[in-house]
């Protein structure tokens, strides 16, 4: 049986030139598209901007003399507007050193010379539409990406919930009684489903993060409220290791910020958790003060410090801990997502946090946020 491959025809780049002598504009159009490039054309800066903001050109040749507005205008207009896609910029010029580097400044990738010569004309042409391609392929690239990632964790989570749930029910009896080593069994198929589910919802809150699809709902939180809620919420797992969760706050301590509160509420549970995941005996403490940043208007802060008795983290895993899927050499480390996510969260907050650790004396994370006095 006989089987074709349907392909696209190529697509044909697309040229706008523009020049306000109209001998110029016809050379240029009759030279490339010769080379079959679809041309169009304007004859000042004005129509340039609108043909560029309507319907983006793979290429725009520019001439640098022209009334009222010139090509170094136009260009920085193309340049500031964030909403185009990458147009290479080849500038035409009759003007000395200085103007070529002023173009370049501007925002062009490319110049020539008056008098054109064809051969260089056409070479200059299609190196910038080779970069055009080169970029259009790397964002496509990224778009997918971030499509699959999205697709992925939306779809990954569906199967996760269903057996969540399942699992539940064999552990409430709905199914009937089970002997006591399939308890056992499905308890352990239970944490490690919410391990994965876990990873997952982290998974895409990052990318909701990075893709810039993420909005933070900020109003007036009184921290220590969020620290106290994550403390007694995790103060169980503290009980189940034999640790000791301390939580502390001075009396004239002032915790309020300006805040997303669910945001900072997995922030403070993302550290308290890790620090009881990884130490094995001593304590977790939790402590809340303020300080005052005199370097910087007299900033005043508020801070939150997870310090914990474990083993510690070696400088070089101190160097890339808040780095996405950068995992420790612990045995016990996760996915990498969660201090990034955590970093991401606190860096939104105008805030900072920090990493003191000193190998079998422990780890601190220390949160700062400004102050809402």
């Amino acid at each position: 049986m006989n089987s074709s491959v349907v392909t696209r025809p190529p697509k044909i780049d697309r040229i706008l030139i523009v020049d306000d002598a109209p001998d110029n504009l016809f050379l240029l159009q009759a030279i490339l598209e010769e080379e079959g490039y679809e041309i169009t054309m304007a004859e000042d800066g004005a129509g340039a901007l609108q043909q560029v903001e309507t319907s983006p050109p793979d290429l725009l040749l520019l001439d640098v003399m022209m009334p009222q507005m010139d090509g170094f205008q136009v260009t920085k207009c193309i340049r500031d507007n964030k909403n185009l896609p990458f147009i290479p910029i080849l500038l035409i010029t009759a003007y000395d050193q200085a103007s070529v580097v002023k173009g370049l400044d501007s925002g062009a990738d490319d110049f020539i010379r008056k008098p054109l010569q064809v051969d260089e004309l056409l070479a200059r042409v299609r190196s910038l539409l080779r970069l055009k391609h080169a970029i259009d392929e790397r964002d496509e690239i990224a778009r997918q990406r971030e499509n699959f990632v999205s697709w992925m964790t939306h779809d990954l989570r569906t199967p996760i919930v269903a057996a969540d749930r399942m699992l539940m029910l064999f552990q409430q009896g709905a199914l009937g009684e089970l002997p006591s080593a399939m308890q056992e069994a499905i308890a352990t198929m239970a944490r490690s489903n919410s391990n994965l589910l876990d990873m997952v919802n982290t998974l895409l809150e990052v990318y909701r993060y990075e893709a810039g699809r993420k909005h933070l709902s900020f109003s007036p939180i009184i921290l220590q409220e969020v620290v106290e809620e994550v403390t007694k919420e995790l103060s169980p797992l503290a009980i189940d290791k034999g640790l000791s969760l301390n939580y502390k706050v001075g009396e004239t301590v002032d915790t309020k910020v300006m805040g997303d509160r669910l945001e900072l509420h997995r922030v403070f549970t993302n550290l308290v958790g890790n620090a009881l995941k990884f130490t094995d005996t001593g304590s977790i403490d939790v402590r809340l003060s303020n300080s005052i940043d005199s370097s910087n208007n007299k900033q005043f802060w508020t801070i939150v410090e997870v310090q914990d008795t474990g083993s510690g983290i070696s400088p070089e895993d101190q160097k890339i801990i808040f780095e996405r899927f950068r995992q420790g050499t612990h045995k016990r480390s996760g996915s990498g997502l969660g201090l990034h996510l955590s970093k991401r969260i606190v860096e939104l907050h105008n805030g900072t946090i920090e990493l003191k650790s000193e190998v079998g004396q422990g780890s601190s994370f220390i949160v700062r946020l400004p102050s809402a006095l």
